[in-house]
């Protein structure tokens, strides 16, 4: 698949995403949005990638989000189209793990993109903010719903109806980053990250994934009690059978993915 905006890139089981729209701080406007969109869609349905690392091309910035000269022309996003913005924000239906790789700024939808990940990686010099608000918009690709579920109310308030940015240690200590890293250092780490899920079975990491964000709105006892879609497949699975096998065996499991 030949893209203009984004490159991508699977290999070892994990799908590389770059944005590459260095020249506006890979600002997405329409067009690569519906790339990363279809970018998406094939990381769903290939059966040998099993995570995806999604960062931006350049030392500058992740995303700045919505390039604001598009939309002053009056071109608009549909955000219930293809995933939504950045072809993830409105994507509920993926259980294969997520990794942002934050260089620099992800402000408005590039925080949103970062936001709809399972795990984030920053550099040193990364920057998250919403700043909707100081141009007349809202962070309506899911940040004024998913920031206020990642850290402690009054603060996600306060960043919402502010419109200001917190660093990238701001962003750990708070729980929004899982590690901080010199840039350099940003894609060998969101990459080990990758390497450590994929050394455990597909199956139960997609299980794992869809049963604490589908029922993560449920007391525990109900939520332990409530089966998702993916148990009787898990159950089922090759992978399930591998794991005891290969501990007996005294090695390595060999993953199939199925």
């Amino acid at each position: 698949m030949n893209f203009q905006f984004i490159g991508v890139e699977t290999k070892h089981h994990v799908t590389t995403i770059v944005l590459k729209r260095p020249e506006v701080m890979n600002a997405l406007h329409p067009p690569a949005s519906a790339e990363l969109g279809a970018a998406f869609d094939a990381f769903a349905a290939d059966d040998d990638a099993w995570v995806a690392i999604v960062t931006g091309s350049g030392a500058q910035a992740f995303s700045a989000g919505n390039d604001l000269k598009v939309a002053a022309s009056g071109e608009t996003f549909d955000l219930q189209w293809n995933g939504g913005f950045g072809g993830i924000t409105n994507r509920h239906d993926l259980f294969k793990p997520v990794i942002a790789a934050v260089n620099g700024f992800a402000l408005g939808g590039g925080f949103e993109i970062a936001l709809a990940c399972d795990i984030i990686i920053a550099s040193e010099n990364a920057t998250f903010g919403l700043p909707e608000p100081r141009v007349g918009f809202v962070a309506g690709a899911g940040g004024i719903h998913r920031l206020p579920r990642c850290i402690p109310q009054k603060i996600a308030m306060g960043m919402l109806l502010r419109g200001k940015p917190i660093d990238a240690n701001e962003a750990h200590r708070l729980g929004l980053v899982n590690e901080v890293v010199p840039s350099g250092a940003l894609m060998d780490t969101a990459r080990g990250w990758a390497r450590e899920i994929s050394e455990c079975a597909p199956i139960s990491v997609r299980l794992s994934k869809q049963a604490a964000l589908m029922n993560l709105h449920l007391p525990l006892a109900e939520a332990m009690a409530t089966p998702v879609p993916l148990t009787e497949i898990y159950q089922q699975s090759e992978d399930h059978r591998e794991g005891p096998l290969a501990f007996a065996e005294k090695r390595k499991p060999v993953w199939k993915g199925r």
